[in-house]
């Protein structure tokens, strides 16, 4: 079983506002917008027929359409830092209709993740394809076998998991939402309002694939990445 790449669009949600880094969605990345990194993923899967920024912002409208993706203009109340990611969805998939395209599932690729491969999305929605059936939505996961707790107001710790081992190979692992892919039945985020439905599975990825971006700490170690990356191909 597979998805069809008309019946797949891809949206990125990037609007322009950002507090911790200013213009964070077109940020220089090694050299390289990071919204760049996204779409060029997202085009060299080939899973999607179309894909889509989402944007209230004039600069990261251009050079989307510069690289080859389709833009949504997005209203300012859709903008906000309040405003949810689901009804820049929902507005990117009612504009799409008036198009005259009719998806019925929707890949979601936040621009804040310019390591993730275009292999991955690609085994992603490879993946979602086999258990679509059982599943409203998939969404990405890092692994998580770090020791955690929890901590009072005066400073006092105890473990959120008790029965824990300190050995950490034989603790049953914690999974975290990285927020690099997420795919849903459009329906479902249609009748639920959410991007994950009613059901959802997981998909584990490579944590160096999933760095999140939001602080100027994860840029710098992201571009370090990068440029180590380039040093060996040279």
């Amino acid at each position: 079983m597979s998805i069809p790449p008309q019946k797949l669009l891809t949206v990125i949600p990037a609007r322009g506002g950002s507090r911790a880094i200013p213009g964070k969605n077109i940020v220089p990345v090694a050299g390289k917008p990071m919204l760049l990194y996204t779409i060029q993923a997202a085009l060299e899967s080939g899973v999607s027929t179309n894909v889509v920024v989402s944007t209230d912002s004039g600069p990261i409208a251009e050079l989307a359409l510069s690289a080859g993706a389709q833009v949504i203009e997005r209203p300012a109340e859709l903008a906000t830092d309040t405003a949810s990611t689901e009804g820049a969805l929902l507005h990117a998939l009612d504009q799409m209709s008036e198009r005259g395209d009719h998806a019925e599932f929707l890949l979601t690729l936040q621009p804040t993740s310019p390591l993730r491969k275009a292999s991955t999305i690609v085994a992603f929605v490879r993946r979602y394809a086999e258990i679509r059936d059982r599943y409203d939505a998939m969404l990405s996961l890092t692994e998580d076998r770090s020791f955690k707790w929890l901590m009072d107001e005066e400073g006092g710790v105890v473990p959120l998991l008790a029965e824990a081992p300190r050995r950490r190979e034989a603790r049953t692992p914690l999974y975290t939402e990285d927020s690099a892919l997420y795919i849903t039945q459009v329906e479902a985020l249609r009748r639920t309002g959410f991007i994950l439905g009613h059901s959802a599975a997981g998909y584990v990825m490579n944590p160096l694939e999933t760095i999140d971006v939001n602080e100027l700490t994860d840029l710098e170690l992201v571009e370090a990445i990068v440029e180590a990356k380039r040093r060996r191909a040279r």
